[in-house]
C-alpha cells in the first residue's frame, strides 16, 4: 500500500540549509534559517544553559519516565515569566511541557478541536508550520491580512474577523515578534484585541514563541497578559527555543487558562490524553536544564543577560538597516520599528536566487530573511546586494 503515497517536496527552509552549506564562498551570508546568530556567526549554548547541565550531570539519579505532563517543576517555574507574578490566576492557569513550540502548537489545535472549535482564523502571512499544523489536525481554516503595506498591523483586518467570527470560532496571534513579517501589535491595539475577543467570546490560541527578543520579558508578553485578564479561557504555545537557545533539545509547554481551576484540570486532563496518543511523553533533558535555572536566582539573572544581550544585538542590526534607507527598489526603514529575529522584503522568487547565484545571500523564496543573520561586518554588503538585485 505504501506505494500509493505520492512523492512530497523538501522543506524548502532545510533545503536552503544544505544549498548554504555546499557554497564555497567566504562572503556568503545565511539569513535562511531561523536561529539566532552571534556577532561572529555564531549559535553557541547558553552560559545558564551549560551550568545547568552541569548541575544535571552530577545531581540526575534517573531517567525514568515521567509522564505525559513531562516536567511540571519546569512548566510551572515558566509561569510567573511568562503570565507575570501572579501568573496562576488562582488555579486558573496551568500546563504541561511539550516537544518545542511546534508540540505545543499542535497540542493547542488538537484541544480546540476537541472542544468543538469549528474554525480558526490566522493572519498571513504567518509562520508556515501554523497551516500544515492546522491541515494536518483537520480544522478548518481562515485568513486575514496581518500586516498593511507600510509596515503597520492591519488591525481593520483584525477587527472585521472578529465582528464576523462564528460563536464557536478561535484566533490564532503571534504574542510578539511576528514570524515572518516583525510586524507587532502595539500595547493599545492588544488592549482592543483583547475587548474584542471577550465581546465575541471566541476562544484566542496565543503562540508566543520569541519572548524577550522585541522589546524585553515583561513588554513582549504585554499582548497575551492583556488577553487572558480579558476573557475567561485560553490556550497558550510557548517556546523556549529561541530565549534559551535549545532549538535541537525541542522544549516547549503548553498552558491552558480556564474559567475556573476545576475547568483547568478538566483542559488539562484532556491535554494529557492527547499528547500519551502523539508522543507519549516529551524530551527531558532540556526543560530540566531550563528548570534548575529558573530554580537558581543567580543563573535566572545571567540567563536574563544572555536574552538582554540577544535583544540588543538585533536591535542594532535593525536600526543599521533602517539608516541605510533604500536598497534599489526595497525601502528598508520599516525594519528598525519591527521586532525580532524576523522580516519580510518585497523581492520576487527570480531575485532571491539573484541574490543567492550572484551574491551568496541565502534566503526563505517568500522574502523573509533572518535579520540575526546578519552582523556589523556584512550589512553593507548585503544592502549592496539587495540594491544590485533589485534596483
Amino acid at each position: 500500500m505504501l506505494d500509493r503515497l505520492d512523492q512530497q517536496p523538501p522543506d524548502a527552509l532545510l533545503a536552503l540549509i544544505k544549498l548554504y552549506e555546499a557554497d564555497p564562498r567566504s562572503t556568503k551570508i545565511d539569513l535562511g534559517v531561523g536561529v539566532y546568530r552571534t556577532a561572529d556567526g555564531a549559535t553557541p549554548v547558553f552560559r545558564a544553559i551549560k551550568a545547568a547541565e552541569r548541575r544535571l550531570v552530577e545531581s540526575q539519579e534517573t531517567k525514568a519516565y515521567l509522564g505525559p505532563e513531562g516536567d511540571m517543576g519546569f512548566v510551572r517555574a515558566l509561569v510567573p515569566h511568562v503570565f507575570g507574578v501572579n501568573g496562576n490566576m488562582g488555579g486558573r492557569v496551568d500546563g504541561m511541557q511539550t516537544p518545542g513550540g511546534t508540540g505545543a502548537v499542535r497540542l493547542a489545535v488538537a484541544l480546540a478541536k476537541k472542544a468543538g472549535v469549528a474554525k480558526i482564523w490566522m493572519g498571513t502571512p504567518s509562520w508556515p508550520n501554523h497551516a500544515q499544523i492546522l491541515a494536518d489536525c483537520g480544522v478548518a481554516t481562515g485568513t486575514f491580512n496581518h500586516a498593511t503595506g507600510d509596515g503597520a498591523a492591519d488591525m481593520d483586518a483584525l477587527r472585521e474577523v472578529i465582528a464576523n467570527a462564528g460563536a464557536e470560532d478561535a484566533v490564532l496571534l503571534h504574542g510578539a515578534c511576528h514570524n515572518p513579517t516583525g510586524v507587532d501589535y502595539a500595547n493599545e491595539e492588544w488592549d482592543e484585541i483583547a475587548a474584542l475577543v471577550k465581546d465575541k467570546g471566541i476562544l484566542p490560541i496565543i503562540d508566543l514563541a520569541y519572548q524577550g527578543l522585541g522589546d524585553g520579558m515583561d513588554a513582549d508578553a504585554y499582548g497575551l497578559r492583556a488577553v487572558l485578564a480579558a476573557v475567561p479561557e485560553a490556550l497558550v504555545a510557548y517556546s523556549c527555543d529561541k530565549n534559551f537557545g535549545l532549538y535541537r533539545d525541542r522544549v516547549g509547554a503548553l498552558y491552558a487558562m480556564g474559567a475556573s481551576a476545576d475547568d483547568t484540570t478538566r483542559i488539562m486532563s484532556n491535554g494529557a490524553a492527547l499528547a500519551r496518543a502523539n508522543w507519549s511523553m516529551p524530551p527531558d533533558h532540556g526543560g530540566a536544564a531550563v528548570r534548575v535555572i529558573l530554580e537558581d536566582e543567580a543563573l535566572t539573572a545571567d540567563w536574563l543577560a544572555e536574552v538582554e544581550d540577544m535583544r540588543q544585538r538585533i536591535g542594532q542590526v535593525r536600526a543599521k538597516l533602517a539608516e541605510a534607507g533604500t536598497a534599489g527598489s526595497v525601502d528598508l526603514t520599516p525594519l528598525g520599528a519591527q521586532k525580532g529575529m524576523f522580516a519580510m522584503l518585497p523581492v520576487s522568487k527570480e531575485q532571491v536566487q539573484e541574490l543567492r547565484e550572484k551574491h551568496g545571500v541565502y534566503m526563505a523564496g517568500s522574502g523573509r530573511i533572518n535579520v540575526a543573520g546578519l552582523t556589523m561586518g556584512n550589512i553593507d554588503a548585503f544592502v549592496a546586494a539587495l540594491a544590485d538585485v533589485t534596483g
